[in-house]
């Protein structure tokens, strides 16, 4: 994929820094409307993070080029390989509590 614009390096970096942290990664993007798009990646020890981009284009393009295989949708197995931490159990939970 090629982009009229270049792709941040840290995004690249970031996304290559998680993979390698975590024994490789598997990432879903996500349209967010003006705000670009959010990759989320899953490690293959199950940790999850995620990265923005200024749009889909540049998540593509960031991620083949961090060599991270994106998946089309959130498929059962990688919902299933996900293991939040209890920390963020805890922040979901006061979210929901709170509204």
């Amino acid at each position: 994929m090629t982009l009229n614009r270049p792709v941040p390096g840290g995004l690249i970096a970031g996304l290559k820094s998680f993979a390698e942290d975590h024994g490789g990664a598997k990432a879903v993007i996500e349209y967010v409307g003006r705000r670009g798009a959010r990759i989320v990646l899953v490690g293959e020890d199950g940790v999850w993070g995620d990265q923005m981009a200024d749009g889909t284009d540049t998540a593509r393009a960031a991620c083949a080029q961090a060599g991270v295989k994106i998946e089309n949708a959130w498929e059962r197995e990688l919902l299933e390989h996900m293991r939040p931490s209890n920390d963020l159990w805890r922040s979901m939970g006061r979210r929901t509590l709170s509204r």
